[in-house]
């Protein structure tokens, strides 16, 4: 079978890069300096999101469905170009379907400038068809292409006023959803030096990503009923088999739906 790859990043404003683009002292406090960016993109858009390239990658989590069953796990910590290296290398290797919610808005592309600071190398997911012929009909970096599926993009039908939240549409369907933590607790999270926390949060998400392309899926009639509730039988049994305190959060709450 074609690897499926659902993934997720979190991420902490570049405080480093933002010292030097707004000229500040470089030992001003990375509390401070985020600041002064949040208040200068109110000041701009009305909110505090800064744009893409000004997020440093802190955990990509990734929820991996391939002919060795189901598996989640986490590159997350301060090694950013380490972690956004071995993710491309993973697609580099075994040339996954990629499944995101939102990932063509934010992921992806927050992926890809940092991967242009830091000097890294993605050939397969950029290949356009230079390399490999199939590429040119489908790949990664199109928006109509299959290689990528932004759920959320392509269930609006592409148009932004349909988008919904991953959270709301993993809660509709009966999927746990979000668990202790949404995006704008991140960095105050971080902050405090809750790195797994944060790890934790990302790979929850991960995981609704994958069970809502499995519904999608199911609606695609790519999987029958049967198969599908395999598949989810085999998510159960593989998170059961965990002792982190998250994911029994996430099976107990899944199971009370």
């Amino acid at each position: 079978m074609i690897p499926v790859l659902a993934f997720d990043i979190e991420t902490i404003p570049d405080t480093v890069g933002l010292a030097k683009i707004y000229d500040l002292p470089a030992d001003t406090p990375a509390e401070q300096v985020a600041e002064i960016a949040f208040q200068r993109r109110r000041k701009i858009s009305g909110s505090d999101f800064l744009q893409h390239a000004m997020h440093r990658v802190l955990v990509i989590s990734c929820a991996l469905r391939s002919d060795e069953g189901f598996r989640v796990w986490s590159l997350s910590g301060e090694d950013e170009p380490i972690n956004i290296q071995r993710f491309f290398d993973g697609i580099e290797k075994y040339t996954p379907q990629l499944v995101t919610w939102n990932g063509g808005g934010f992921d992806l592309p927050v992926l890809n400038y940092r991967a242009l600071v830091h000097g890294l190398s993605a050939p397969r997911f950029w290949d356009m068809g230079e390399d490999d012929r199939d590429f040119k009909w489908n790949n990664y970096i199109s928006r109509y292409h299959t290689r990528h599926l932004d759920l959320m993009d392509v269930l609006a039908m592409y148009q932004p006023r349909a988008n919904t939240g991953l959270d709301d549409m993993a809660k509709l369907i009966g999927f746990p959803g979000k668990l202790g933590m949404d995006g704008s607790q991140v960095w105050p999270s971080y902050l405090r030096g809750e790195i797994p926390a944060i790890s934790n949060y990302c790979e929850t998400d991960a995981v609704n990503t994958y069970l809502v392309y499995l519904r999608f899926q199911l609606l695609r009639g790519q999987l029958t009923s049967e198969h599908y509730q395999q598949e989810i039988a085999l998510v159960r049994s593989q998170l059961s088999g965990l002792d982190q305190a998250h994911w029994q959060e996430f099976l107990a709450t899944w199971e009370s739906e």
